[in-house]
């Protein structure tokens, strides 16, 4: 592989990631991994650019290690901020993950059962219930939202960002009513997930806050990540844009504090922290690792299904959805508060993970997030040769690639892979899926190609070497300086 090229696709992992040595390491003997996530590298810059999207973070995990991750885009608009790996987001509702895992350490500790009445650990908590056989809530049924809770608290706080202290939360409780019998219907409830925070105070004797980053986010040296910074001490987050309106415009979010509900959605972090956490929840069955705060045993308890839904489409574990992706179980958590939106997703089995971070309100992670997965995923899955047994490739080649435009603004990228040449067509808008736009290239003769679809494409050059055209069927694409 041509150098400079090589170490172009390596700069987001250089630069940006913790374990520089092993993932540079990693991508160079794994070429189908690479191969993808040049791909995945153009196709993530062709969405952001056409979706004028402000910003977006990206890591892929495996292995116990982040493999890959890089920035797109701006974590500031005005300041031409770039966006990086590094950058800190909120993370939403990802946050209930943390809470599921803090549940589980202290049931692991002795401190609480699963199958405990919540009013065993919030004596004061009332509901009003008009199911007259309706067992007891317990802390199973808040950690898979099968409690019957009403999906938020009992203030506007999704209005005027005024969220109200846990005391709050559970005094007004009592004037609510079960929307269902626990135990008979899922339903996603924040109010559920915040009196998990409050039981974690109960049975640790810590605030959520304090047990969460000394039980969790330090051992995990997730050591520039934090819970409910307050307002006045997060001015390093990335600006949080809403919607683009009709005029291009995008107006910013300002930051609030989540208080009593921090636990459903408070943490702040990276991508470069999640690929920490992420690591824990890929960790394969026999194996431990430094600064463990979960039995391998207990991880996989929160990974198997616990409440599948109705429809049968997939299942809430402890803390994470599931579900069957090409016959392995994926779990994820997806997240969204003041307009940062986060998707966690992993696949234990494979020990593959990736991690997405946006800061604009109406970008979907999980468009990305499943786009890694399924072309590095899968790639890693596939892959086991190297570099060295690759079959014959010209790095002549390299003359071809670049950028190549018609006279009406449609543009092509000629490409090196490991051991072909590529011919990606960018589409407007952009297609869902990096791989439909490649047209694998076999070399024919001197500067002549055979299309994947049969036809030929020439290349013809100048007295010094240089590209002058590249003439695709009978049309003519030109290069773009």
């Amino acid at each position: 592989m041509p150098k400079r090229r090589f170490v172009a696709l390596l700069m987001g992992v250089l630069l940006l990631s913790p374990a520089l040595g092993r993932a540079a390491d990693f991508l160079e003997q794994h070429r189908e991994a690479r191969d993808a996530i040049t791909l995945l590298d153009l196709w993530i810059e062709e969405q952001r650019l056409y979706h004028q999207i402000p910003g977006i973070a990206i890591g892929v995990v495996y292995d116990q290690e982040l493999i890959w991750s890089r920035g797109y885009g701006f974590s500031d608009l005005h300041k031409r901020t770039p966006m990086t790996p590094s950058t800190l987001l909120r993370i939403g509702s990802v946050t209930k993950v943390f809470t599921a895992t803090a549940i589980l350490q202290l049931r692991d500790g002795g401190k609480l059962a699963l199958d405990d009445p919540i009013t065993r650990h919030l004596s004061e908590f009332e509901i009003q219930n008009p199911f007259a056989d309706a067992p007891e809530i317990t802390i199973w049924h808040l950690l898979t939202h099968t409690a019957g809770l009403p999906r938020e608290a009992a203030f506007p706080y999704w209005t005027d960002h005024e969220f109200p202290s846990r005391d709050e939360i559970v005094a007004a409780a009592a004037g609510q009513t079960l929307i269902y019998s626990p135990g008979t219907e899922y339903k996603y409830s924040n109010l559920g997930i915040s009196l998990l925070g409050a039981i974690i105070e109960e049975a640790s004797g810590k605030s959520y806050r304090e047990f969460i980053e000394s039980s969790i986010l330090i051992p995990l040296g997730m050591d520039h990540s934090s819970v409910d910074p307050p307002v006045g001490t997060a001015d390093n987050l990335a600006t949080a844009y809403t919607r683009r309106r009709p005029d291009g415009s995008r107006p910013t979010m300002d930051y609030y504090e989540t208080r009593g509900m921090a636990a459903m959605g408070s943490i702040v972090s990276s991508v470069d922290d999640m690929a920490r956490f992420a690591a824990l929840h890929l960790r394969p069955g026999n194996s431990t690792a430094d600064g463990e705060i979960l039995s391998t045993s207990t991880l996989r308890e929160m990974h198997r299904p616990q409440w599948v839904y109705s429809n049968w489409s997939g299942a809430i574990g402890l803390g994470f959805r599931v579900a069957p992706h090409k016959g392995q179980n994926r779990v994820w958590h997806s997240g969204w508060i003041g307009d940062h939106r986060s998707y966690l997703l992993l696949v234990p089995d494979s020990q593959v993970g990736v991690i997405v971070m946006v800061n604009a309100g109406d970008v979907s992670p999980s468009v990305f997030a499943y786009e890694a997965l399924d072309l590095v995923g899968s790639a890693i899955e596939a892959g086991t040769r190297i570099v060295a047994e690759n079959p014959p490739f010209d790095p002549a080649w390299e003359k071809y690639a670049g950028l190549y435009s018609d006279p009406w603004g449609w543009e092509y990228r000629v490409l090196l892979l490991t051991d072909r040449l590529i011919l990606y067509s960018y589409d407007y808008p952009p297609r869902q899926s990096a791989e439909t736009g490649v047209t694998h290239l076999e070399h024919v003769e001197g500067d002549r190609f055979r299309m994947s679809e049969g036809e030929f494409v020439t290349f013809e050059m100048d007295d010094q070497g240089r590209v002058v055209r590249m003439k695709r069927r009978t049309d003519y694409l030109y290069p773009v300086e």
